[in-house]
């Protein structure tokens, strides 16, 4: 149940657990069974919040977690042990020791971190597992696929470290499937070439969830890197997957301050941005830049409020935004609750919809809300 009606705040997120649980469930449910799940939870789990987040995919059973670096890999051995967590970022020398107390998997791209590893690893005299990364055509980190023999050739060498996988990324997979393609025969090829692997035992992953739009149940690959599509944001189709039912799980609100009269002539927020037409009543919403309603929305976007889109008027400021409620029936009061992300009533404002209104994509959104801006968790256990 929705705790919007009772919340003290301002401004506030709402995080559906149940949400989340059902999607991963909907996701594995279209994979081939022995297809290992990771969880890719970097950046707070893309805003979400990490321990709440990590704490119910722990109970979902993911196979294990990927984060940007080894300090978001330290929270989550904070909040359980037992699951294989992959830092998908380079660790920097003075991070090395990290990998050993929490028993973390790192990406590996170059020669000079395989030689890097492989002394710190004998100096505390414990096998350290590493993935491999191959460029196929990102241009980040990686090997950059025709020198990948090279890497593996220094790797195999390396008598502390043990290969647990080999991984690559996709640029473009929501966007450019032909270049999606070429890089999974890049990939694919590039593995074929080190004839000492031994596959089976390896992870092989490539697709993010864009890419499993496009995933080859016969392939290769046996496991997938899960973002986006687990917090129930799909802004491409899943064709080769058929239809996978995830629902957005963030809800994004806040509160009118206060409601005024304003005369047709009056100008509207800093730089007299806005004229207005008509004698309008508008309501002063208690969110802004500072909160995460990006600069973009200024004159542009709805919020909702009584289940009714209101039009943004004059330029967002750090702490509130100015909407129209001219043309709402019924009295819009101070207190009143306003859905900037999510359903209210019988319309809603999807985070796709927002992201175009801000010029930008749903994982900048969402990373972007602040801190200030408290999360709400709906714990209700799903059964089946």
């Amino acid at each position: 149940m929705s705790q919007s009606t009772t919340t003290p705040f301002r401004c506030w997120a709402e995080i559906d657990l149940a949400a989340l649980e059902r999607n991963l469930k909907s996701i594995r449910a279209a994979l081939p069974e022995h297809i290992k799940y990771i969880a890719v939870v970097k950046a707070e789990a893309y805003g979400h919040g990490m321990q709440q987040t990590v704490a119910r995919l722990m109970q979902a059973n993911v196979d294990m977690f990927a984060v940007a670096n080894v300090l978001e890999a330290a929270k989550i051995r904070e909040i359980g042990t037992g699951w294989p967590i992959i830092v998908l970022g380079a660790t920097l020398e003075n991070e090395e020791s990290y990998l050993f107390e929490y028993d973390l998997i790192p990406t590996i791209s170059t020669i000079e971190e395989v030689e890097r590893l492989n002394r710190k690893a004998r100096s505390h005299e414990k096998p350290l597992k590493a993935h491999i990364k191959i460029d196929t055509g990102m241009g980040r980190l990686g090997i950059w696929h025709e020198y990948a023999t090279e890497l593996f050739d220094a790797f195999h060498k390396a008598t502390f470290l043990t290969l647990g996988g080999v991984y690559t990324h996709f640029a473009s997979a929501s966007r450019d499937p032909e270049f999606t393609r070429r890089q999974r025969q890049l990939f694919t090829e590039t593995i074929a070439k080190v004839d000492w692997l031994e596959t089976e035992k390896l992870l092989i992953h490539a697709d993010n969830s864009a890419g499993i739009s496009t995933f080859a149940p016969d392939s290769v690959y046996n496991a997938v890197r899960i973002g986006l599509l687990q917090f129930g944001i799909a802004p491409y189709p899943l064709s080769i997957l058929g239809e996978v039912d995830t629902t957005p799980i963030f809800e994004f609100k806040s509160r009118v301050g206060i409601v005024k009269q304003l005369p047709a002539g009056a100008t509207i927020s800093y730089g007299r941005s806005r004229t207005l037409q008509r004698d309008s009543r508008v309501a002063i919403v208690c969110a802004g830049y500072g909160d995460g309603v990006p600069l973009k929305l200024s004159d542009r976007g709805d919020v909702l409020i009584s289940g009714e889109r209101c039009p943004i008027l004059g330029q967002v400021t750090m702490d509130q935004t100015i909407v129209d409620v001219t043309d709402i029936e019924g009295v819009v009061k101070s207190g009143d609750q306003v859905t900037l992300i999510g359903p209210q009533g019988e319309g809603g404002i999807r985070l796709q919809e927002f992201s175009e209104w801000a010029e930008t994509i749903p994982w900048e959104i969402l990373c972007s809300v602040t801190k200030r801006v408290p999360r709400i968790y709906r714990t209700a256990i799903i059964t089946g």
